[in-house]
């Protein structure tokens, strides 16, 4: 490793990947992040099967992934001893997190201290705020009747309704808007400004639901093969692999339960503020939504991590094929870890 390598340098350029790797739940590109060390700054941290934050280094079809334990990395940069790096302090902190989404990152960065060189970078690419228009609908078209007393078909994204409302051509628009900001006790000119931050935290809503009706089928197909290799002469008579599978269907549910209600408060709180929208009724669902970021991604991550997984190795696979190896990584990977789900769901914060 040459001294280039460990020089502090400020990043010039955008991965073209970096938006990809931004709507990613479990990955995170160190291209944002502070870091001393140019070759860092070229890779990714990610949730291995563990769901252990690890920096992969390199990650190409046919070659695998190449991964490093961040207690791997003073040997690998040949960084001296008897002083910690700053990049190791760095990463072994955002190892620990539970998911690295954007709506996540933006509290734990600040928990963390950890500053970035550009803060407006923790957003979703336009490309994904466009393919979460239609969960968006739920929650946009409340607003739009408020304005427009109807839908229209025209608005694709959050941006849409943001630009109708700041330049509304309609004085009938422009007679809600008004009364939009007298129930908010903000100025007319503060109401797109309102908009912006209702459809950050909507928009963030949209993103999380879109993981977890993604994970519903992915989850329902495990357990359905799962179970299918509970019948099997192979491995019916494989108490651990009996046991293991009984753990996964027990958790899964549970889990699953209790995201999925609180994705129904969420939906149920939204229609109470709009029965009475004022500043402090917005403020109230923002705050409660905001307040399960951490804990939504961190179960979302982790699902998504093991599901995936599962389905990369084995869903070409035709059903009676690799019975044994499938109870092994039952009984390993997809074991391993999801109690450490569990516990970030049942962490969550209290709704009163």
């Amino acid at each position: 490793m040459t001294d280039d390598d460990h020089q502090t340098e400020t990043p010039t350029e955008t991965p073209p990947d970096i938006s990809a790797d931004m709507d990613a739940i479990e990955r995170l590109p160190l291209s944002i992040i502070p870091l001393e060390t140019k070759a860092l700054r070229r890779a990714t941290l990610i949730k291995n099967m563990a769901l252990d934050g690890v920096v992969e280094m390199f990650q190409a079809e046919g070659s695998g992934s190449g991964q490093l334990k961040p207690a791997q990395l003073p040997t690998f940069f040949g960084w001296p001893e008897g002083k910690r790096h700053p990049d190791m302090l760095k990463l072994e902190r955002l190892a620990e997190l539970t998911s690295y989404d954007v709506y996540s990152l933006r509290i734990e960065l600040r928990r963390l201290d950890i500053p970035l060189d550009e803060v407006s970078v923790l957003k979703l690419s336009p490309e994904k705020a466009s393919e979460l228009t239609r969960y968006m609908k739920t929650f946009t078209e409340p607003l739009i009747r408020q304005v427009y007393g109807g839908t229209h078909d025209e608005i694709r994204s959050f941006d849409d309704i943001i630009a109708m409302f700041s330049r509304p051509n309609k004085q009938e628009a422009l007679r809600n808007l008004r009364m939009i900001a007298e129930r908010l006790k903000v100025e007319l000119i503060d109401v797109p400004r309102f908009l912006e931050d209702y459809g950050d935290v909507f928009l963030s809503l949209a993103y999380f639901k879109q993981y977890l009706d993604r994970l519903g089928p992915q989850i329902d197909s495990f357990l359905t093969a799962a179970g299918n290799l509970k019948k099997t002469h192979q491995l019916k008579m494989d108490r651990r692999f009996m046991a293991s599978v009984e753990l996964l269907e027990t958790e899964l549910a549970a889990i699953l339960t209790s995201i999925t209600g609180r994705f129904d408060t969420f939906n149920r709180r939204t229609g109470d503020m709009w029965r009475n929208i004022t500043a402090e009724s917005f403020r109230r669902v923002r705050n409660l939504i905001t307040a399960h970021h951490i804990s939504v991604g961190g179960v979302l991550c982790g699902l998504s991590v093991k599901m995936n997984a599962w389905r990369q190795r084995f869903g070409h696979y035709p059903e009676g094929a690799a019975l044994l190896s499938r109870g092994d990584f039952i009984m390993g990977e997809m074991r391993q870890g999801i109690e450490r789900i569990r516990a970030i769901e049942t962490s969550a914060p209290r709704i009163p």
